[in-house]
């Protein structure tokens, strides 16, 4: 069985492959992303391909590939990189890595809505340019959680677990919004199902956490944050192009609502010369969800034994249906 690796992974998913009797690895070995051209050169006559969320698998890596391609397995909960009709086509099982990063996620979402909502990268800022120079009573005031009402777009298992982590500070309500009702999730937090438009309105914190899906692709838009109060903060930890970019800076940049924090964008990475870099009540990430040193180690093996087991013919741990 030959399989090729697109990126450097944790070295405790490599050493599952590389243990695995009669699995012979073909590795980019490097932190940036293949080129594209060593993509195609690398995956030609494997048996099982290990990608990640950055690496293009349309239909021409699947051609590159050939026939003997039978397993993808993306180290990502999401997979919107991935040509799944061409996929399916073809006969080849799919992978992917959910519920090990949700609490890194989860964690990550929470501290990122923070910092927006209480200016903490302003704050810093300050202090190390002389902006500090005396306790002033509305000097870098912000939002705080408690008695507020929290949106959550996509009640699924990162949904939860970031309002299970919200609770705790005194929120007093939880709306939620997605393809259907999910009573069972959100019995936990008596969270309310309700359409997006009123999410957007009663919410002072909106938290972005579904997939992307054509119906989700640019659903944060010039309605939606005309739509919110002047005063609230917005959240994306899910996808960037579940965001209208543009929409987004224009309402930031006009006092449409009052402050933004995003985790993913469109592109990634963003321009340094974007608009929303000169935002200061804009707080970007560059995509570190998951970015934990026991999560991504996890992730990695777990997208070794996805592809092992779908080499072997056997059940994978976790098996994206087509």
């Amino acid at each position: 069985m030959a399989v090729f690796v697109t990126r450097r992974i944790p070295a405790e998913g490599l050493r599952v492959l590389s243990q695995a009797g009669g699995c012979r690895v073909q590795q980019w070995d490097s932190e940036e992303p293949v080129p594209r051209a060593e993509l195609l050169a690398g995956v030609a006559g494997k048996h099982g391909l290990l990608c990640l969320l950055s690496d293009r698998i349309d239909r021409e890596v699947l051609e590159a590939a050939g026939p003997d391609l039978k397993v993808i397995s993306t180290m990502s909960v999401g997979f919107d990189h991935l040509a799944l009709e061409e996929i399916k086509k073809r006969g080849i099982r799919v992978g992917y890595t959910p519920d090990v990063l949700t609490d890194a996620t989860a964690e990550l979402s929470v501290a990122l809505l923070l910092s927006a909502c209480r200016r903490l990268p302003e704050a810093v800022e300050q202090v190390k340019n002389g902006g500090w120079t005396t306790w002033k009573p509305l000097w870098m005031c912000g939002y705080g959680l408690s008695d507020s009402t929290v949106g959550i777009i996509g009640l699924g298992r990162i949904g939860q677990a970031v309002a299970r982590r919200l609770k705790p500070f005194g929120v007093k309500k939880f709306l939620y919004t997605g393809s259907g009702p999910k009573p069972e999730s959100g019995a936990e937090f008596e969270a309310e199902f309700v359409p997006l438009t009123r999410l957007a309105e009663e919410s002072d914190f909106v938290v972005v956490t579904c997939a992307l899906t054509p119906a989700t692709q640019g659903m944060c838009n010039k309605d939606f944050f005309t739509r919110m109060k002047k005063t609230s903060v917005f959240v994306n930890t899910s996808r960037g192009s579940v965001v209208n970019q543009e929409d987004l800076y224009n309402a930031l940049a006009h006092g449409q609502i009052g402050a933004a924090g995003l985790d993913v964008t469109t592109p990634e990475p963003l321009p340094t010369d974007h608009p929303l870099l000169s935002l200061k009540n804009c707080v970007i990430l560059p995509h570190i969800g998951s970015a934990t040193y026991a999560t991504r180690s996890t992730m990695a093996v777990l997208a070794a034994n996805n592809l092992l087991a779908g080499l072997r013919g056997e059940a994978m741990p976790h098996e994206l249906l087509l």
